[in-house]
């Protein structure tokens, strides 16, 4: 998980809200031609933004495994960060759209008290849990090769590598995390993923020191893609700088630009509420259910124990992510990682939440692995989760083509939340076309229409402008 430490800041830290500020106040660009980046203040943001990450990842990541006791660890959700910095900053300042999140998360939590948030989870039928765990299997792995290098953008959508071949020192990197990661897994040695990440970094910082690789930027396609491996020295050390805490308007992101009332930007930010509260709602039931059944530690009923609690805390973190201006926190998917390698109790959360809080002050070590030394821990994790795939009763089209809309749409449309959609959608329209609307829990229709509106939500947005 520790990637989002160097990820959140390269989102949140450098993206510009509607007066062109970043979210520490000051201006992106030092002139009004926009061609001159304010350096600084961009390296300022980043910073600031990576120490409260740490910070609330780290406060609710313990909470989850001393209230919710479940393997569980949470972070800035990645996808709502994405959201909240290019769609919803740009309409308004950082503040107000941090004030956003934390009236989501005001909803869901209610939506946790009056058992609603528990009661929806427990409508979703085994098959699409199932169908959930496997889609978001796909859906890290396709994020650990893209960071590994050996997927990337081709014509006309994707292609292997640099050009449909392997090259470059980085992808070598990858490639033999992913080779001794297998190995160690196959000799049953405990902590493979962990040794793998180490041995690949140690071999990722020989080879940029002997070779001077540099970032993959430009025409440098056979750069590293995320982080260039290097030791960090001593002046990168700096006392953190938790500014950004509290830094919040809860009103004034429903009000015009000259602080007016209108029924139309009203009704258009409660829809971006709206889609933040729904993406944060499904990718936590995916994940959940992914995590406890990779750990075994769902019931017969396919529900985890504790399952309250685990939800209150979740909500709870969409709170504390805009509190602490770092966009909504929510459960990781990256906790199957953990499960695999025997974690089972709160304990392990404790633990993650401590090295969270630690990282505060070692970002720049954090820094140093290169994502592909990280990547291919997420394709292992993948294979791990793929094998859900057998509880789908694949000869029943009513249980098989909403599951494989599920599965496909995840790593296909980049999205949890769109895969999820799509399958609760179809299971339930084939059980009303099937005359079986009965068994459709009264609930999951009401989820039906929300998804419904949340595909039209562009649409809706048009028509309220």
């Amino acid at each position: 998980m520790a990637y989002i430490l160097a990820l959140n800041p390269l989102i949140i830290g450098t993206a510009a809200d509607r007066n062109g500020n970043l979210i520490n106040g000051a201006p992106k660009f030092l002139d009004a031609a926009k061609s001159q980046l304010n350096d600084a203040a961009l390296t300022e943001s980043k910073l600031m933004v990576a120490a409260a990450t740490a910070l609330i990842a780290g406060l609710l990541t313990i909470l989850m495994g001393v209230w919710g006791r479940f393997p569980l660890a949470l972070a800035t959700g990645l996808g709502l960060n994405a959201l909240l910095a290019y769609s919803i900053a740009p309409q308004m300042t950082w503040p107000q759209a941090m004030g956003l999140v934390v009236w989501e998360g005001i909803l869901i939590t209610l939506l946790v008290l009056t058992g609603i948030r528990k009661a929806i989870f427990t409508a979703v039928p085994p098959s699409l849990r199932a169908a959930i765990s496997v889609g978001i299997g796909l859906f890290i792995t396709l994020v650990g090769l893209a960071d590994s290098g050996l997927v990337r953008q081709g014509n006309p959508l994707v292609q292997l590598g640099v050009n449909g071949t392997l090259q470059g020192w980085p992808i070598a990197v990858a490639v033999f995390a992913f080779l001794l990661l297998v190995l160690l897994h196959v000799r049953k040695v405990k902590g493979a993923m962990l040794i793998a990440i180490a041995a690949a970094s140690v071999v990722a910082l020989v080879l940029e020191a002997a070779f001077k690789v540099g970032p993959r930027i430009g025409e440098n396609v056979t750069g590293w893609s995320l982080n260039v491996p290097k030791l960090p020295s001593g002046s990168d050390f700096v006392s953190p700088n938790l500014g950004l805490i509290g830094r919040v308007d809860l009103l004034g992101g429903f009000l015009k630009a000259d602080g007016s009332f209108s029924i139309g930007v009203f009704l258009g930010v409660l829809l971006l509420v709206f889609s933040l509260l729904l993406a944060d709602f499904f990718d936590t039931v995916g994940t959940v259910v992914a995590v406890g059944s990779e750990a075994g530690l769902l019931a017969k009923d396919g529900n985890p124990p504790h399952l309250q609690e685990i939800l209150m805390v979740d909500s709870i973190a969409a709170m504390a992510g805009g509190l602490g201006s770092v966009s909504s926190n929510t459960s990781y998917i990256e906790s199957t990682a953990g499960v695999g390698e025997g974690a089972r109790t709160g304990l392990a959360s404790v633990v993650t939440g401590l090295a969270f809080l630690v990282a505060i002050f070692l970002a720049p070590i954090v820094n140093m692995i290169p994502s592909e030394a990280a990547g291919p821990v997420l394709v292992f994790v993948g294979f791990l989760m793929i094998g859900q795939v057998l509880q789908v009763k694949w000869d029943e089209a009513e249980e098989g083509i909403p599951a494989f809309l599920t599965i496909v749409l995840m790593p296909f449309t980049y999205s949890i939340t769109a895969g999820i959609g799509a399958g609760v959608i179809f299971w339930a329209a084939i059980k009303a076309i099937k005359g079986k609307a009965k068994l459709v829990h009264p609930l999951l229709w009401a989820v039906v229409v929300l998804f419904v509106i949340y595909f039209a939500q562009g649409l809706l947005s048009s028509l309220l402008s």
